[in-house]
């Protein structure tokens, strides 16, 4: 065992005694976050505008700060963006990371100096965390690498700016610097394929022990890793035995994962975003991921079912309940106010508070009045492979197809298979079943032949990643939408893989 092995050890059992005090009193360290956060922020333009100085509690802040987006919260951001002083947060931000928003744009969202510490320390105590819970730590010797967006950072306003990925590297721990691939020159290339067969050329002969990124980018290492070679990743790559990820949810990609591996490997999933690293997986034999009360974030949960009315219900820590679909809202020594993120989660404990990504608040499909969300779309794809099991997926994504026709409409989905299953129909009309039982207005229209059954189309190989180049989101951090409530997502899949098809006939 090396040196770094030896001494996270204890370290880790530093880091879960202390994490012990917040996670025994969960609302009282929330509440001093809220203080603490309202307090310093009161002589702030956005403090002064909403008079913080007059709150006393949270009732006295959801009667002052009303819940708002990107959008909602733009006349602050723009002028943060042009290099104002203490409009959000007390001075400057330290950083910018910049970020694709679904309606707005590139969004610039502010990371002080005080809440950097949240994206760098939940990052290393989630392996921390993994290092207590299992005993093993012989990874922290070998070499890990993270697939992320490049580290080269730009000036906007005076603040330096880049995508979270890229700020994070910067802030590497000098004692895993060694250990850190690809190199820095490397991470920089902006071309995805072109930086694909940079790390492989930096990689494919080195003692990796721990592989980070996103289940879909990771899986197109893997594949060219394997391609190149001849070889499963086990073989490439002996001592690798820790993945991690975040980002999506990993169950669709978790069969063709772990058979390009070759073997199965202990997975940490963790749950960062520009707005702040909000929760880790801190146990192995338990899924939910540790939401982080301690860290200069406080939480505000909307029941889904109340997010779009005038007045929903904001509920502190203490009041949610386990098994309820929440829009998450934060509020940060970032200078985020009641910000809704876009994600919405559901509690799996309270005792301590764990959580599961159950999808995105603006992610699903109504187009009929069903409310089809993220999580059910998912659970309805596992449900299916677990009955066809010769199916691989690469990737999939669902949308309605409105008909003028009664009974004719109904939703598509857009499906690319590593491995399709040997009947297709069969499995559309099981695909469609679960959906029908995990959704009950789906159900409904289904049986009162408003919809009609889903339509399963099969992309031709590489449409998806064909699709996110002509977009410019080709690897890094970019996701595919796992369902809209539109066709713009759709349609952009379909001609792309009508001319894959064409290439593949001619």
């Amino acid at each position: 065992m090396g040196v770094k092995a030896l001494l996270s050890k204890p370290l880790a059992a530093y880091v879960h005694k202390k994490n012990l005090r917040w996670m025994e009193n969960p609302v009282e360290a929330q509440q001093a976050v809220f203080q603490k956060i309202i307090s310093k922020a009161q002589n702030t333009l956005f403090g002064r505008d909403h008079k913080f100085s007059n709150i006393k509690s949270h009732a006295d802040f959801v009667k002052a700060v009303p819940v708002r987006d990107y959008e909602g919260l733009s006349q602050y951001f723009i002028k943060v963006k042009e290099g104002e002083k203490d409009v959000l947060w007390p001075g400057k931000p330290l950083y910018l990371a910049k970020t694709s928003g679904t309606t707005s744009g590139t969004k610039y969202i502010p990371i002080s100096r005080d809440s950097i510490s949240n994206h760098i320390n939940g990052a290393r105590n989630a392996l921390l965390a993994y290092v207590h819970d299992t005993g093993k730590s012989d990874f922290l010797d070998g070499k890990m690498i993270f697939l992320s967006g490049s580290p080269e950072l730009e000036e906007v306003g005076g603040i330096n700016t880049g995508r979270l990925s890229g700020i994070a590297n910067h802030h590497v721990p000098g004692y895993l610097r060694t250990n850190q691939l690809p190199s820095y020159r490397t991470n920089c290339i902006e071309d995805w394929e072109n930086k694909l067969d940079q790390i492989i050329e930096e990689t494919i002969d080195q003692d990796m022990t721990l592989i980070s990124g996103i289940p879909p980018w990771v899986q197109m290492y893997f594949d060219k890793l394997m391609r190149q070679t001849g070889k499963s990743i086990k073989d490439i790559f002996p001592s690798f035995n820790l993945f991690v990820y975040g980002g999506v949810n990993f169950e669709p990609y978790r069969k063709k994962l772990f058979e390009s591996i070759g073997k199965q490997v202990d997975s940490i999933e963790l749950f960062p975003a520009s707005e702040g690293f909000f929760a880790y997986q801190d146990k192995q034999n338990d899924s939910g991921l540790l939401l982080l009360l301690d860290t200069g974030i406080f939480y505000e949960f909307i029941p889904v079912s109340e997010y779009f009315n005038e007045n929903p219900t904001r509920l502190t820590i203490g009041e949610v309940e386990v098994g309820v679909n929440y829009a998450l809202v934060v509020s940060s020594n970032a200078g985020l106010w009641a910000y809704s993120i876009g994600d919405t989660v559901k509690f799996t404990s309270v005792k301590p508070y764990k959580i599961v990504v159950s999808g995105r608040i603006k992610h699903f499909i109504s187009a009929f009045g069903e409310h089809v969300i993220g999580e059910e779309v998912e659970k309805a794809m596992k449900a299916t492979m677990a009955k066809f099991t010769e199916v691989e997926l690469t990737e999939f994504t669902v949308a309605p197809y409105v008909s003028q026709s009664q009974g004719a409409s109904y939703h598509e989905w857009l499906v690319e298979f590593a491995k399709p299953p040997h009947n297709a129909t069969a499995f559309a009309d099981e695909l469609d079943e679960q959906l029908q039982r995990l959704n009950s207005y789906y159900y409904d229209l289904i049986v009162g032949n408003i919809l009609h059954k889903l339509k399963l189309t099969e992309l031709p190989k590489g449409s998806f990643r064909n699709y996110m180049k002509s977009q410019g989101k080709l690897g890094g951090q970019n996701k595919v939408p796992r369902l809209s409530n539109d066709r713009n997502l759709a349609d952009g899949l379909l001609s792309i893989g009508n001319e894959e098809q064409t290439k593949f006939n001619s």
